[in-house]
């Protein structure tokens, strides 16, 4: 029988198509409620998916023949991983396929941020011309601190090359540093940064991370750039600090206010914190795209692809 593959979001059609050359069964639900899949999905041998929900206990345990699941993306918080792994269920995700995209969109949230283009552009639109307001800053002889040095975090590191900067970083990992960035212990890293850049997941470790504490341990008022998940960064403390001058400036592309599915944001009433950043002239925002390009939609399907087809090349026996 042919290996069926049930696909939950939409993804560049390329996914779909190398997979159907492979010579497996696949099938598309981007729409049905999570109970009417839950119906269906122990028909299957693999999920590929985003975020469009969470794939937690009950969720796996219908999921009775799933041998693998697949994320188009980097992050895997939205899967109850160490229950899928007892399950010898197979977790597969595609950091190699956005990191580019990650990097740039962070070189660029940082230069728009320390030359206040952002503001610069929306008063002009508005009829002010307000040279001395929009002085900016120079990135050349700064220290960039980069939290979490994986694939985003090297990625930025690379990007950083043509800048005649210091770049630090920390991870809790041992021996990640390289040739671009030196790993130091965080006493250091709140010592010398002035630019901070986080480029970890969102784990019960970094919830809430950047918090008051975080921050008031920083030697120097410095810029925040959170490219990696908005629940990292605890909103209000980082009001606080923007209202105070501790933090500078911040370029956020994710929110604390997020949807877990990523594709909006809270309903209800806006909570005060987020009202502040909508409005502050500190505070530079993008909607979750850091990974978004066109070149990384296409590199993420063919990522997976990949990774998909090595995996049941690799347990053809088992399955």
């Amino acid at each position: 029988m042919p290996i069926k593959i049930l696909h939950l979001d939409r993804n560049h059609p390329m996914l779909r198509d190398i997979l159907d050359r492979a010579g497996f069964e696949n099938h598309d639900d981007f729409s049905s409620p999570r109970e009417q899949v839950e119906q269906v999905i122990g028909q299957y041998d693999g999920i590929v998916l985003r975020s469009r929900f969470k794939i937690d206990r009950e969720f796996i345990d219908k999921a009775t023949n799933i041998k693998f699941i697949a994320r188009v993306g980097a992050g895997l918080e939205n899967i109850d991983c160490d229950y899928a792994r007892s399950k010898g269920i197979a977790l597969i995700a595609a950091p190699e396929g956005n990191r580019n995209a990650v990097g740039e969109h962070t070189l660029a949230m940082l230069l728009a941020l320390l030359n206040k283009l952002h503001t610069a552009d929306r008063e002009i639109r508005d009829g002010h011309w307000n040279r001395e307001k929009n002085r900016g800053h120079e990135l050349d002889g700064k220290t960039v601190g980069i939290i979490g040095y994986g694939n985003m975090g090297r990625a930025f590191a690379r990007k950083l090359r043509g800048f005649e900067v210091r770049m630090i970083c920390h991870d809790i990992l041992e021996n990640v540093g390289d040739e671009l960035a030196e790993q130091v212990p965080l006493d250091e890293f709140f010592h010398e940064s002035d630019v901070v850049s986080l480029h970890v997941p969102w784990t019960k470790d970094t919830d809430g991370m950047v918090d008051a504490e975080f921050i008031s341990s920083f030697a120097k008022p410095f810029w925040l750039v959170n490219t990696s998940r908005g629940k990292n960064v605890v909103t209000k403390d980082l009001v606080d600090a923007l209202e105070s001058g501790k933090v500078q400036g911040a370029a956020l592309d994710v929110l604390e206010f997020e949807k877990s599915s990523f594709e909006h944001l809270f309903d209800g009433d806006v909570p005060p914190e987020m009202t502040y950043l909508l409005e502050s002239g500190k505070v530079l925002l993008t909607p979750h795209v850091a990974g978004w390009s066109f070149e990384s939609h296409e590199s993420l399907a063919q990522v997976i692809a990949d990774k998909i087809i090595n995996f049941l090349n690799q347990n053809v026996d088992n399955i």
